[in-house]
């Protein structure tokens, strides 16, 4: 503790680690104009092009190097050529839950911000060129490099496709002849805030679930196995399951249909689950008592039906698997973090929460999210808000940490 308090008072003292907070200070209003205009440009989960090419342009007129896209979409940008020791990662994520359809226009009345994504994760995006920039601008040499990422993927459906691709051989040599490097830290940020320190991945597992029957007439083929009444069983059971509070492990049914008229049995039917935890073993055993629900439920149903006519069958569709696991608070990472809201005068707290960061951790490397600074609200609806309370010593923290990370010389 005391060796990560002296490197964070040693940095803030450091004339040009204050000269980069003092460039993110006076870029603040430039970083919410960015912030407005990244928003502004859709970039649902899949379909982030548009915007990977603003923050590729935005990269490399800042003047980080050797700038790319890779084949997973993500943009890449690298600062320093270090002395090929293990770089620090510092990433925010392009895409948003909004799909093309939603007008992502942003209006803003002061110091307000309002639109689609305005926080989670344009807020994320313009502090990570914030950070970039000020490091650029004020020349700040530092022993491991830096590679400044934009993540696809990250939102629902996307599965942390776009870091799981950075961190499993997608990172390349960024052309300073070091290929594959396994980062020594790695920081995603996203949305807004600036006390939570999120080192606890919460890992899901997600289900797309399809009964399918004979279906038939309502009233001619009433008794065959009905999948709509699988569905329903299937809901009832996974709502009674008794679900472990410490670590805390959810089980959720998020969506559900079928079914084609009013005088149709459906030949399938279907339900979405949202499986959740803090602790791999928790989860993998939640993942096995709902795979036996869903069992029972198709069995159950089977029962029920007139003799003689077909089973319906059930058909599971893994469609997110996001891991779970914990960077331990006294690493000098999660100490780092603390130890920079302490300086800016910040309480430091620990959280759990589903980000970028969940993919490093689960392969060892050290990680953590931040947010950004400033206050937001109404996240992944189309009344989203940020609000530039403080927004720029947000960005200064993620400085501080990135800074201490990357051993400033």
């Amino acid at each position: 503790m005391k060796t990560v308090e002296h490197t964070l008072s040693r940095l803030l003292a450091h004339e040009r680690i204050r000269a980069a907070r003092r460039h993110v200070e006076r870029a603040d209003e430039l970083t919410l104009t960015r912030q407005a205009a990244l928003s502004a440009t859709p970039a649902p989960t899949g379909a982030e092009a548009a915007r990977g090419a603003r923050v590729a342009g935005l990269f490399r007129e800042i003047g980080l190097s050797h700038v790319g896209v890779d084949q997973a979409g993500n943009v890449r940008g690298w600062f320093g050529n270090g002395d090929g020791s293990a770089p620090v990662v510092l990433a925010a994520h392009l895409d948003t839950v909004f799909g093309p359809e939603v007008d992502v226009r942003v209006t803003r009345h002061g110091q307000r911000l309002e639109g689609p994504g305005i926080s989670d994760n344009a807020r994320g995006l313009a502090a990570l060129v914030a950070v970039a920039e000020a490091l650029v601008a004020t020349r700040v040499a530092t022993t491991r490099p830096i590679l400044f990422a934009a993540t696809v993927g990250e939102e629902g459906s996307g599965d942390l496709r776009g870091v799981k691709y950075l961190l499993n051989g997608g990172m390349g040599d960024g052309g300073r002849g070091h290929p594959h490097p396994t980062p020594a830290a790695f920081i995603a940020l996203d949305g807004a805030g600036l006390e939570r320190v999120i080192h606890r991945a919460l890992g899901s597992k997600r289900y797309h679930v399809r009964f399918r029957g004979p279906g038939g007439h309502s009233w001619a083929a009433f008794g065959v196995a009905n999948p709509a009444n699988a569905v329903g069983r299937a809901a009832a059971l996974l709502a009674d399951l008794p679900i472990a509070t410490a670590p805390r492990t959810t089980c959720a049914v998020v969506g559900l249909g079928g079914g084609t008229g009013l005088n149709s049995i459906p030949q399938d039917a279907w339900l979405d689950l949202d499986l959740r935890s803090e602790d791999p073993r928790a989860l993998e055993q939640l993942d096995v008592t709902v795979r036996a629900a869903l069992e029972r439920a198709a069995d159950d149903e089977n029962r029920s039906r007139t003799a003689g006519t077909p089973p319906l069958r059930v058909e599971l569709q893994l469609v997110g698997d996001r891991p779970c696991g914990i960077t331990p608070r006294a690493h000098p990472l999660v100490q780092a973090a603390i130890a920079a809201n302490r300086a800016l005068g910040r309480d430091a707290e620990l959280a759990s929460a589903s980000t970028d960061a969940n993919a490093p951790i689960a392969l060892g490397i050290p990680a953590i999210a931040l947010g950004a600074g400033g206050k937001a609200g109404d996240a992944h609806l189309t009344t989203e808000w940020y609000e530039n309370v403080e927004g720029a010593l947000g960005i200064v923290r993620a400085l501080l940490v990135t800074a201490a990370m990357a051993e400033v010389g």
